[in-house]
């Protein structure tokens, strides 16, 4: 179904770009939102985003702005691709502007302060807004390169998820929906701390075996903490939680790998993140999620373990060494265990 309107992304990032791609390839007209004027007429000159996605042609049915007042009157349909620590300071100033709005987030990340999902700070900046969740294992590069993927739209707006199953649905991009927009968001979010342990694992040279044991591990402890929120358990089994996390943490294309892996090879977390040039919302997450954990007293010894690693001066080899020694819990936490 082809918008009359222009489906508004605001971003102008890898995965913003790689959406602008998707909607335009659709039939649909796109208006790109970024801060910096520059790079908008750098992308309308050279007709790619060399910045973000290099060597990815921009769709000419996408139109680059640095209008954002100008870009959310004309569009109904509005898909935030912001990074976490900007997006409540770009959208609270045209908040009179988003209230009927469908507001759909993609941005995989907790606020630092408040432990808010980022569908969270849409819903207190704009109440009167009709708020949905993209999230699932979805690497900007391949999306934009039109690898076969999927991900979910997530909301117990019904109506919001057909209109963006219709806008975002394609030839190699699959849109599954989701009532659970909390256990969606949250699993986006929480395996960003797991990449970049499974990306130091990596540089570490160590097993399949190890790169597997932390991967389950991590959905167990993921799920464990999403669930004591109130998240349904069964939407960690799906493409935005395990399906997320596999991409995540097994591929060199994903930015928190990539700043694991620089710190696997000795690299100082300011240069991992330096060498990236670009956010890992996984660093910023992990120091949330920890004292969050602490404070609803989860067991996280991932995350715990992790945190050791870039804030408290230990190594990988001796975080595994202590998880190792830990004593061995139950395999699946949903999992009656008696008789066994």
């Amino acid at each position: 179904m082809t918008e009359l309107q222009p489906i508004a992304v605001l971003g102008g990032g890898s995965f913003g770009t790689a959406l602008a791609n998707l909607l335009a390839e659709n039939g649909q007209r796109v208006l790109q939102w970024m801060r910096d004027p520059e790079q908008a007429e750098q992308m309308r000159r050279s007709g790619e985003n060399p910045r973000y996605l290099k060597g990815v042609k921009l769709h000419p049915g996408i139109e680059p702005t640095s209008d954002l007042a100008g870009a959310l009157q004309q569009a109904e349909l509005v898909l935030v691709a912001l990074p976490s620590s900007a997006l409540r300071e770009a959208l609270q100033p045209v908040a009179g502007l988003l209230a009927g709005k469908l507001l759909i987030s993609t941005t995989k990340g907790i606020e630092a302060k408040t432990f808010k999902l980022m569908s969270q700070i849409l819903e207190e900046i704009a109440p009167d807004a009709r708020i949905g969740v993209l999230s699932g294992p979805n690497l900007a590069k391949e999306v934009a390169e039109h690898a076969l993927t999927a991900t979910v739209i997530a909301s117990e707006d019904e109506a919001l998820c057909l209109r963006v199953q219709q806008a975002l649905h394609g030839r190699t991009f699959r849109v599954y929906a989701s009532a659970d927009r909390f256990g969606v968001e949250l699993g986006g979010a929480l395996k960003n701390v797991y990449a970049i342990m499974s990306g130091m694992a990596a540089a570490l040279g160590m097993g399949e075996n190890t790169k597997s044991m932390l991967i389950t591990r991590a959905l167990a402890e993921m799920t464990r903490f999403a669930v004591k929120l109130g998240a349904n358990p069964m939407t960690f089994l799906g493409l935005a939680g395990v399906g997320d996390l596999i991409v995540t943490c097994s591929s060199p294309k994903s930015r928190n790998y990539q700043v694991g892996f620089a710190l696997g090879e000795g690299l100082s977390l300011d240069e991992a993140v330096q060498r990236l040039g670009e956010v890992a919302e996984g660093v910023n997450t992990l120091k949330v999620l920890k004292a969050r954990a602490e404070e609803l007293e989860v067991y996280m010894p991932l995350v715990a373990g992790l945190h050791a690693i870039l804030f408290e001066g230990r190594t990988l080899a001796q975080v595994i060494e202590l998880l190792m020694r830990g004593e061995p819990k139950t395999d699946v936490d949903f999992i009656p265990t008696a008789g066994f």
